[in-house]
C-alpha cells in the first residue's frame, strides 16, 4: 500500500521425522532442515523486517552437550544474518574437523544448529521496542529438559496488564511487560506444574529420578497446559513452541485471527504463516496444504506422532482479511483469485466515477502490490468495453461497414505503468518544508501516455492515513495533466484501529476517522465527539464483556459516499489541477470476494474479541484527552 503500514510476524517450524542419515543420503546435506528453514523464513520475509530468529533442538543427546540452539538477529538484513552467522560456525567446525562430513553421529553432537527440530521467525514490532532482546524465538531456561521452552509467535495480546497481573498474583516477578514475554512465562508456569507432577506419579510408582525422565517426556500432556494456560488470552493469535526433550506445538487463537498451516508427510511435518510457502519449498500441491483450525492445537510428540487438539472452543471465525487484501503473497491460488475479484467488484463505482468513458481514461496501479487487483479491475473493465462493443453491433447491425467494424474492434482499454518508485531516493532532510517536496520525488511518472482530456485512475491496496497520496501521489500524477485523478482503494475505508497485530493503533492517524470529524464540525454535530467520549469513559473499568464499541456513532451520520469526498478534499490541494475523486471498496464486496476471512473489525468496528471494544474506546479517549499513547 502506498501508505507504509508495517504488521504481522511470520513463523515457520520443521520437524524431521527421519535420522540425519536419510537426510544425507537422499538429498545430499545432513542440513538439509536448515536450508528448508532458511527458505521458509525467506518466503515470509514480508511478514517482517524487524528481526529474525532460529532456534533447533537437538534429540537423545548424553547429559553435558548442548542441545538446544538460538541465534537472533535485528540488523537491516536479519534472515540473511542469522543464516551467515549459523553458515559460519558450521563451516568452522568442518574445516577444523573435516571427517565429520560423513559422521552423522558426531556431526550432531559437535556442531550447533544441527538437530531433529527447528522454530524460526520473522518479525514485525507492534508492542515492546525492538531491541535483540524483543526478537523471537524467547527461551524460558531450565536445567530439566522437559521445562526449558522456546517460544515465537505472529500474535497481539490485548489485556496484557491483565495477563501480567495474573502471573504476579501467581508469585512470579516477570521482567518485563511485553505480551510475548507474558504469555510464554504462563504457559511455563503450566509446564513446570505438569511436570513436577509427572514427576509426583514416577516417583509414587517406584521410579528412580534419572529413569522418571523419559517417563515424563512420553507423559507429558501438552494438550492440558495450553487449556490451561490459554485460559484468559485475548487477542490474534499463532504461537509455536518447542519443548526441550523435542515435543512441539502450533497454536491458533479462537476466532483464527491469525493464519496458520501445515504439511506432512513421512519425512517431515512443517508448518508456516503462508500456505504457499510450504508448497514452494517443499514442491507439494495445494490441497497437501492444511489449515489449522481456530481454537487448535497442532501438537507434535517426540515420537512425532501428530495429533490436533481443540483447545478453546472457536468462536465465529474472523480470519483477518487483511490478509488477504495485502499481507500475505499472492502466490495463494486462493489469494490471486481474491485479489482479482476485489478489482472486479470495484469497477461499477469506477466507471461511475469516469461516467463510464473508458475511451478517455488510463488505468494503473500503485505500488506494486495493488497489480493483482489492477488486473480485476482492468479485465471487468474489458468486459464492460466488450459489452458496449456488442451492443453497437446489434443496434446497427443492418448499416455497419467493414471498416466501422475494425475500427470498433480496435478500440481497448488503456493501461499504463504511470508510476515508478524510486527506491534509492531517501527523505533524509526533517525540516518540514524541505522534507515535503523530497516525498513528493519518491515516485518517477511516465510522460506522454496521458492526454489531456484523460481520466487517470490508479488502483491501491488501501488507503490508511492518506499520507503519502496528499504529499506525493496525487501531486506526481496531476503533472501528467489528467481531467480527473481517481484513486480507488481494494479496501474499505479503515475506520478503527487494529488491536491483533497490525500497526494501526492510533484513530488520529486514520483518514476516514479525520474526514468523519471535519464532516461533523461542518454539519454543526460534533457534539456527537463528546458523547461518545462520555459514553468510552463511563465504561473505562467495565469487564471486557461489558464494553460497547460507541466511536461507531463518529460515523453513523454519514454515508460511506460522503466520507469518500471528504477525504478526496483533505487529500487534494489548491496547487492540484485535476479533480480528484477517490473510491473505496464496499465491505459487502470485500466478503464476496474474500469469503473465509470475514474479518473486518478495522473497516466495521466489530471486534472478533472483547478486548477489541476496550481497546477501540480507549484509542478514542486517547485521541479526545490529546494523549499520545496506545490503547493497549
Amino acid at each position: 500500500m502506498s501508505d507504509a503500514l508495517k504488521h504481522e510476524c511470520g513463523i515457520a517450524l520443521v520437524r524431521l521425522l527421519k535420522p540425519l542419515e536419510y537426510y544425507k543420503e537422499k538429498y545430499g546435506t545432513a542440513f538439509y532442515g536448515i536450508q528448508k528453514m532458511y527458505l521458509m523464513m525467506e518466503k515470509q520475509h514480508n511478514r517482517g523486517q524487524d528481526g529474525a530468529g532460529f532456534a533447533s533442538i537437538k534429540f537423545d543427546v548424553e547429559p553435558g552437550q548442548r542441545y538446544i540452539s538460538r541465534v537472533r538477529s535485528n540488523h537491516s538484513q536479519p534472515i540473511q544474518d542469522v543464516f551467515k552467522q549459523i553458515n559460519e560456525r558450521i563451516s568452522e567446525e568442518l574445516k577444523a574437523n573435516p571427517e565429520l562430513g560423513d559422521d552423522m553421529k558426531e556431526l550432531k553432537a559437535s556442531i550447533p544448529y544441527i538437530g531433529e527440530l527447528y522454530l524460526g521467525h520473522v518479525r514485525y514490532g507492534t508492542f515492546g521496542k525492538n531491541s535483540i532482546e524483543s526478537v523471537h524465538p524467547f527461551l524460558r531456561q531450565s536445567n530439566w529438559m522437559h521445562r526449558n521452552l522456546i517460544l515465537a509467535g505472529n500474535f497481539n495480546m490485548t489485556n496484557v496488564k491483565e495477563l501480567f497481573q495474573n502471573l504476579v498474583e501467581l508469585g512470579q516477578h516477570p521482567k518485563e511487560m511485553a505480551d510475548t514475554v507474558t504469555v510464554m512465562e504462563k504457559i511455563g508456569h503450566f509446564l513446570d506444574k505438569e511436570v513436577m507432577q509427572l514427576y509426583q506419579d514416577c516417583k509414587a510408582e517406584g521410579y528412580s529420578k534419572r529413569e522418571a525422565s523419559p517417563v515424563i517426556a512420553e507423559r507429558l500432556d501438552l494438550a492440558k497446559i495450553l487449556t490451561r494456560s490459554a485460559k484468559n488470552l485475548d487477542g490474534g493469535y499463532a504461537m509455536a513452541g518447542l519443548l526441550g526433550h523435542g515435543d512441539a506445538f502450533v497454536f491458533r487463537d479462537p476466532a483464527g485471527i491469525r493464519p496458520a498451516y501445515y504439511y506432512q508427510d513421512d519425512e517431515v511435518i512443517v508448518v508456516a504463516s503462508e500456505r504457499p510457502v510450504i508448497q514452494t519449498v517443499f514442491n507439494v500441491p495445494f490441497e497437501s496444504v492444511q489449515e489449522i483450525e481456530p481454537g487448535n492445537a497442532l501438537i507434535i510428540k517426540k515420537s512425532g506422532k501428530l495429533t490436533m487438539n481443540q483447545i478453546l472452543e472457536p468462536t465465529v471465525k474472523k480470519a483477518c482479511s487483511f490478509e488477504r487484501i495485502y499481507f500475505s503473497r499472492g502466490s495463494d491460488a486462493e489469494i490471486y483469485q481474491e485479489r482479482k475479484n476485489l478489482g472486479k467488484l470495484v469497477l461499477p463505482a469506477v466507471l461511475k466515477s469516469i461516467d463510464n468513458d473508458t475511451d478517455n481514461t488510463v488505468f494503473s496501479y500503485i505500488p506494486n502490490t495493488a497489480e493483482t487487483s489492477f488486473y480485476g479491475m482492468v479485465e471487468a473493465a474489458q468486459d464492460f468495453l466488450n459489452q458496449r462493443k456488442n451492443d453497437y453491433i446489434i443496434a446497427n447491425r443492418n448499416t455497419l461497414t467493414a471498416e466501422t467494424l475494425q475500427e470498433l474492434l480496435a478500440v481497448k482499454i488503456r493501461t499504463e505503468k504511470v508510476a515508478i518508485k524510486d527506491a534509492k531516493l531517501r527523505t533524509f532532510i526533517t525540516e518540514d518544508s524541505s522534507r515535503d517536496d523530497l516525498v513528493a520525488h519518491v515516485y518517477d511518472v511516465t510522460y506522454g501516455v496521458i492526454k489531456p482530456n484523460d481520466n487517470l485512475v490508479i488502483i491501491d491496496d488501501s488507503i490508511v492515513r492518506g499520507t503519502t497520496l496528499k504529499m506525493s501521489i496525487i501531486k506526481m500524477m496531476d503533472r501528467l495533466n489528467p481531467k480527473r485523478i481517481v484513486i480507488v482503494s481494494s479496501a474499505p475505508q479503515i475506520r478503527y484501529p487494529d488491536c491483533y497485530g497490525i500497526d494501526m493503533a492510533k484513530l488520529e492517524g486514520l483518514v476516514a476517522f479525520r474526514a468523519a470529524l471535519e464532516l461533523l464540525k461542518e454539519r454543526n454535530l460534533y457534539h456527537i465527539v463528546d458523547e461518545v467520549y462520555t459514553k468510552c469513559k463511563a465504561q473505562e473499568n467495565y469487564a471486557d464483556t461489558d464494553v460497547v464499541n460507541y466511536v461507531t456513532a463518529i460515523y453513523d451520520p454519514f454515508t460511506p459516499e460522503e466520507i469518500s469526498d471528504k477525504i478526496a478534499e483533505m487529500l487534494s490541494s489548491p496547487e492540484i489541477n485535476a479533480e480528484v475523486k477517490i473510491i473505496f471498496q464496499k465491505v459487502e464486496d470485500l466478503h464476496i470476494a474474500c469469503p473465509k476471512n470475514l474479518g473486518d473489525w478495522y473497516f466495521t468496528g466489530d471486534y472478533p474479541t472483547p478486548g477489541g471494544n476496550r481497546v477501540v474506546n480507549r484509542a478514542f479517549m486517547n485521541f479526545y484527552e490529546g494523549k499520545n499513547a496506545r490503547a493497549y
